[in-house]
């Protein structure tokens, strides 16, 4: 009888087990379709054994992309800065990955999600700020 509940308690975790995996794998062909990023294991954060789905990079400009979006409707960036200060946010990610690609230089992972933080929010900021601007302007 101890066997049979030791046997059950097995399948029990084992069913979990695949169910959980097979959710990540879902995420893992999912980011990788739509969001479009390389997930490569040496430039993504791991949660114990299980990979991001995007990596630290892409991870980043989500992060800054939600934080834009949150904050858009309590904070109101005029224009004047959001023309001169925004796009100089977009710079460190393009400096960064530029370098990567045509030097020796590499990059690491603490680097890759701040400058895509930096991004995601500039660049949603710019398109939020620039929706605002014609909608006032024209309707």
């Amino acid at each position: 009888m101890g066997s049979d509940v030791l046997e059950m308690k097995q399948e029990v975790s084992e069913t979990a087990s695949k169910k959980r995996d097979d959710r990540w794998i879902f995420w893992m062909e999912f980011c990788g379709k739509y969001a479009r990023c390389h997930q490569m294991p040496e430039r993504s954060f791991f949660l114990g054994s299980y990979q991001f789905p995007l990596c630290a990079r892409c991870t980043g400009i989500m992060l800054g992309r939600m934080l834009a979006l949150l904050l858009f409707p309590f904070v109101l960036i005029p224009m004047k800065i959001a023309l001169t200060v925004l796009p100089l946010l977009l710079l460190p990610l393009a400096i960064d990955g530029l370098v990567q690609k045509y030097t020796k230089y590499e990059s690491n992972n603490c680097k890759r999600v701040i400058t895509g933080i930096l991004w995601g929010f500039a660049s949603i900021s710019l398109i939020l700020r620039g929706i605002v601007f014609l909608a006032v302007r024209f309707l």
